[in-house]
């Protein structure tokens, strides 16, 4: 059962200790290796022990460490194998899974959000929750008109969690980019800030979900629940009946299932934002519901939590993005690069060899390039140690190219669905659902 709000000086003390631990593990290793025990043996033994701090902690704690335990999970697939398999299982646990609070703290923040007569809407309410995340937790039960609802609440004291865990996650995470080398660790505890102020008022979230669900409604493919009830701390929505998430499909799914709902998630990613003028911008397996058709084959992708989205200026994805995409997949190298300046990824004055630039650019373009692209561990894998290997030509071209604002977002929810995508291992037909759905890409 979690116990929230914790005292803030617990919560700082055991996030400010996990650089100190890995550091502390490194050096038990160097130990091990002086004592003639093999490098590779003693590396694993190093990770899997900061695997299990380091994601039991951030599980244990929510809040904002529960979140950026999340955020990481989708980017395990781009860890070299030696690293992300003494990672998997606690990752894999963060996805989907999460502790509990008291049947009686939820009966009192729903008293504080519809009132001490709230028995009369709720007319029964699961004392079991059938899903806890990183703020809140979900209760099965029935509405007023009958209808069967899930009920979120917000754990008491979300708010000093998430924000006092982001601002030391903050502080400590240069200290913790060694557990996950290659990855911008400081950049996404920002990212997460940013959003925190959002996430934690259920009646933003309540707004941009019945959005999504009335651009959905009677979708063949896609089901979003529609929103019942919206206060900031309790969100009622009709319930979503599945078999699972896509953590389920990930650990033990069929080659069908994960090619059909990894489809599924790119055509949602891309058809969102042209419906609704928002992307859903938290692409993590344990969002994501799968419906099975009455025959048992693969059905509809449910789709939850929309605490994450980003509101696209213009309502769309940038046309420019579209036509940058489409130059990089046609090697029309000259003209993504002069593309590239107009948009600001390229600064004024910086010098880029352009065939350089589409080279370093390959693991964004590929997908497109062919009929049918299998999303897999291994390819993410090949681009994220090629990028990142101090040796290869490829390396000093990231200090070259800038991320403008406005493409943010939509980058970080980019490489998550790929992520996600490889962690499925899915076979999609990329370029065919760019040009049905993404502005510019087709000519």
């Amino acid at each position: 059962m979690v116990d929230l709000p914790r005292k803030a000086v617990t919560r700082t003390a055991r996030l400010a200790a996990l650089p100190l631990g890995y550091a502390g593990r490194t050096a038990w290793g160097m130990g091990k290796r002086l004592g003639g025990k093999p490098a590779e043996v003693v590396l694993s033994e190093v990770q899997q022990r900061t695997a299990e701090q380091l994601f039991r902690t951030l599980g244990e704690l929510k809040g904002g460490a529960m979140k950026f335990g999340q955020a990481l999970s989708v980017l395990e697939a781009a860890l070299p194998e030696s690293a992300s398999a003494p990672y998997r299982e606690q990752l894999t646990a963060l996805q989907d899974n999460a502790p509990t609070m008291s049947t009686q703290q939820v009966r009192d923040v729903i008293a504080e959000s519809l009132g001490p007569d709230w028995r009369k809407q709720i007319t029964w309410l699961d004392g079991a929750a059938a899903a806890a995340a990183s703020i809140g937790q979900v209760h099965r039960g029935t509405w007023q008109d009958g209808r069967e609802v899930a009920i979120k609440v917000q754990f008491p004291g979300a708010d000093e969690a998430l924000l006092g865990d982001l601002r030391q996650l903050a502080r400590v995470a240069r200290g913790i980019s060694p557990v996950f080398p290659g990855l911008d660790i400081p950049a996404l505890v920002a990212e997460l800030q940013d959003r925190a102020a959002e996430e934690l008022d259920y009646t933003l979230e309540g707004e941009a979900q019945q959005v999504f669900a009335e651009a959905f409604a009677g979708d063949p493919e896609i089901l979003v629940p529609q929103v019942v009830f919206a206060s900031e701390r309790v969100l009622v929505s009709e319930w979503l009946e599945s078999e699972g998430s896509l953590a389920r499909v990930i650990a033990e799914g069929t080659e069908e299932e994960r090619d059909h709902y990894g489809e599924q998630l790119v055509k949602f990613t891309f058809a969102g934002p042209a419906r609704t003028g928002m992307l859903h911008a938290d692409p993590h397996p344990g969002n994501f519901r799968t419906i099975p058709d009455e025959d048992g084959t693969p059905g509809r992708l449910g789709v939850l939590d929309f605490g994450a989205v980003a509101r696209l200026p213009g309502g769309a994805f940038p046309e420019a993005m579209g036509r940058l995409l489409r130059d990089a997949s046609e090697n029309r190298a000259d003209v993504l690069l002069a593309g590239l300046r107009e948009e600001g990824f390229v600064r004024p004055g910086v010098r880029v060899d352009a065939d350089a630039l589409l080279e370093y650019l390959s693991p964004f373009v590929e997908p497109m390039t062919a009929e049918r692209f299998r999303f897999s561990r291994a390819w993410m894998r090949e681009q994220y140690e090629r990028l990142n290997d101090p040796r290869s030509p490829h390396f000093t071209m990231a200090t070259k190219i800038n991320l403008p604002p406005e493409y943010l977002l939509i980058h970080r929810t980019w490489l998550g669905g790929v992520g996600l995508l490889c962690q499925l291992e899915a076979e999609v037909p990329f370029r065919a659902l760019l040009e049905e759905s993404l502005p510019g890409f087709a000519e």
